[in-house]
């Protein structure tokens, strides 16, 4: 499960006895409260003026600015797939939690390394044994894929880029594997709790317009 099914599958939870208290409502000034009647945890705040909305909660704190009413951005996306739509709503965000919106994908970071290998394996399975092929595979298992991980990944970086094996082909010629170019990858992704907010803001800008809706409606 990668970090946006986590954030979805944990917001779903999270907030299944959230309500919504309206502190503030005049024009684009808002100020909105999700929590749970007698707990604050996983509460959320969502404030917006003009050009900005500001979330803040137990996932930390995020501002983005982009059109008047913020509101009216945010639910631009909402029958985007699961209403979110991070990447752009990223290149929105002024100012970011103290613990960042981005992290080290491991499960990304493997993938990539895999994908290197079983490439060359495939281009060379004619040239090369099975025992030549297996120890090739052992190593970069050992070697990069198992390497320690540290918070930004940097330890299993360097041995990706430090990674070098030589291999004998049935030709009698040796070939020296390594990962050509894995510089050029990224493997970050948004944190939970970045894609948690971002199913936040979705959803109550929906509980907003579906109370004022009601409201109408009486």
């Amino acid at each position: 499960m990668n970090n946006r099914e986590m954030a979805l599958e944990y917001f779903r939870k999270d907030v299944a006895g959230h309500q919504m208290q309206v502190l503030r409502d005049d024009g684009v000034y808002r100020h909105l409260l999700f929590k749970k009647p007698g707990t604050g945890i996983h509460h959320f705040n969502v404030i917006t003026y003009p050009g900005t909305l500001v979330y803040t909660g137990d996932m930390g704190s995020f501002v983005f600015q982009r059109l008047e009413d913020m509101f009216q951005f945010f639910s631009s996306d909402a029958d985007r797939g699961d209403g979110i739509n991070p990447g752009y709503w990223a290149e929105k965000l002024v100012a970011i939690d103290r613990s960042g919106n981005t992290d080290f994908n491991e499960e990304k970071f493997t993938r990539v390394v895999m994908e290197y290998l079983i490439s060359w394996i495939r281009e060379n399975r004619d040239r090369t044994t099975k025992d030549e092929r297996r120890e090739l595979w052992e190593a970069v298992v050992n070697d990069v894929v198992n390497a320690d991980c540290d918070t930004k990944g940097t330890r299993k970086q360097i041995a990706a880029h430090d990674f070098w094996h030589e291999v004998r082909l049935t030709s009698g010629r040796t070939y020296s594997f390594n990962f050509v170019d894995f510089w050029e990858h990224s493997f970050d992704d948004y944190t939970v709790q970045f894609y948690w907010a971002c199913y936040a803001i979705a959803w109550a800008v929906k509980q907003y317009d579906a109370a004022n809706l009601a409201k109408e409606a009486a």
